[in-house]
């Protein structure tokens, strides 16, 4: 692209020709900076069973997403909070998967709260639930995936959300005593947590096993994929009694990682 000059092609997303490749600690860092993530909604954002188009530069096509909107619904509208449940990164693109996609029939967590009054409950997210469905964006370059840093997506993706504004999770945050503030803050899990407050820290996890022993039961969450680090929050009821770090899949046969017990 003639024109470009290299800071505005960090940026504000031109495609970064020649830009040197993400390294797999640039990926890490990327994953990391990006998961669990709360933005405000500056655009309408349709439910998508394909990844919503979005290029590098930010002039993506509106009119294909009002199409889609017109024909799925609504993910989430101007002023909503939603939040980067995942993160994809593939040869051309990064994919922001958004409160849970679109196959997740899963409200925020802030929507499960509910007041009640004389027997009567009622969430307290009040205007929100009309748009409780996730949908993913795609964010597009023409080429690679250049070395491109959390901040630098987040700015790419300002015409339609926004990362800066304080939002009511940064509220509730402040909230909490302060050794659960810094767990939320470095993206961790600890002993004593409740669930939302370990979403709220480190977004939904890959996935979630369930155990009875000795009449107990338990429930692990565990986050990440092999190869890599994988992280066991260990359940019982709504508060977390064990959090355990390990790493699956870094040797040729390395065997499927299993919660730990």
């Amino acid at each position: 692209m003639r024109g470009c000059v290299p800071l505005a092609l960090a940026i504000l997303g031109c495609p970064l020709l020649g830009a040197d490749k993400l390294t797999e600690t640039q990926r890490i860092e990327l994953v990391r900076g990006l998961t669990a993530e709360y933005a405000t909604v500056k655009a309408p954002l349709p439910r998508s069973k394909k990844a919503l188009e979005f290029p590098s530069d930010g002039h993506y096509d509106k009119q294909a997403w009002d199409a889609v909107a017109k024909e799925l619904g609504p993910a989430a509208r101007v002023g909503d909070l939603v939040q980067v449940t995942r993160i994809d990164i593939e040869d051309d693109q990064i994919v922001l998967i958004i409160n849970g996609g679109f196959n997740s029939g899963k409200t925020r967590w802030r929507d499960r709260v509910q007041i009640g009054v004389g027997g009567q409950a009622a969430p307290i997210s009040r205007g929100q639930s009309n748009a409780p469905g996730g949908t993913s964006i795609a964010l597009l370059f023409h080429g690679p995936v250049p070395a491109v840093k959390a901040s630098e997506v987040k700015k790419m993706l300002a015409p339609v959300l926004d990362f800066e504004k304080q939002s009511a999770a940064e509220t509730t945050l402040e909230s909490l005593p302060p050794e659960v503030q810094q767990a939320v803050k470095d993206k961790r899990a600890i002993v004593g947590m409740d669930r939302d407050q370990v979403l709220l820290a480190m977004g939904r996890p890959v996935r979630k096993v369930r155990e009875v022993k000795d009449g107990e039961e338990t429930e692990d969450w565990i986050y990440g994929q092999a190869p890599g680090k994988i992280t066991f929050v260990t359940f019982n009821g709504n508060k977390v009694i064990k959090v355990k770090e390990d790493y699956a899949g870094l040797g040729s046969q390395a065997a499927p990682i299993q919660p730990p017990r």
